[in-house]
């Protein structure tokens, strides 16, 4: 018996929408974040902005905690603070700056993470240590824009993985 075309055809169509389930809808091959930090003449603050893949993140802390998160929740964004806190920092002097936690926001894309350094300039000769997804994600990259600062180096970009997460700021 033989099938006809339009059945092949069809089946063929059938085979590849089943194997499409298989694969996850967000995966994606390359895995980066993006951090600005900027002087805010106006308050005197150092402001800091990461944006990460949601996507990432999530995976990271269901990978950490063996469970979701819905960064809406009081006692996520916890969790993700701490993580945060101790993958990313900045140094001078060999004591840690202390940077504040503003906030977080969440939607189907990105997770963008607010910090800031209150009423303080980045001195001279501060290291940023930046390890958030790159010890998780082998190949995370991590890119730092730095807006000019008062009376300081112009704006520029640094980048760190997993084989280079501290550098220091020009």
């Amino acid at each position: 018996m033989m099938v006809s075309g339009a059945r092949k055809l069809a089946a063929a169509a059938l085979l590849f929408c089943s194997a499409a389930l298989h694969v996850p809808a967000h995966a994606h091959n390359y895995h980066m974040g993006i951090t600005d930090i900027s002087y805010n003449a106006n308050t005197g603050s150092t402001e800091i902005v990461h944006t990460y893949t949601a996507h990432d993140m999530e995976a990271l802390l269901a990978n950490l905690y063996q469970r979701q998160f819905d960064l809406g929740l009081p006692e996520d964004q916890a969790v993700l603070r701490r993580y945060v806190e101790k993958q990313f920092y900045i140094t001078a002097g060999g004591r840690r700056l202390p940077l504040q936690w503003v906030g977080v926001t969440a939607d189907a894309a990105n997770i963008t993470i607010y910090q800031e350094l209150p009423k303080t300039a980045l001195p001279a000769g501060a290291v940023l240590h930046h390890a958030v997804l790159s010890d998780f994600v082998p190949s995370q990259l991590n890119t730092v824009n730095l807006g000019a600062a008062p009376s300081g180096p112009a704006a520029s970009s640094l980048t760190f993985s997993a084989a280079t997460p501290e550098r220091t700021l020009p």
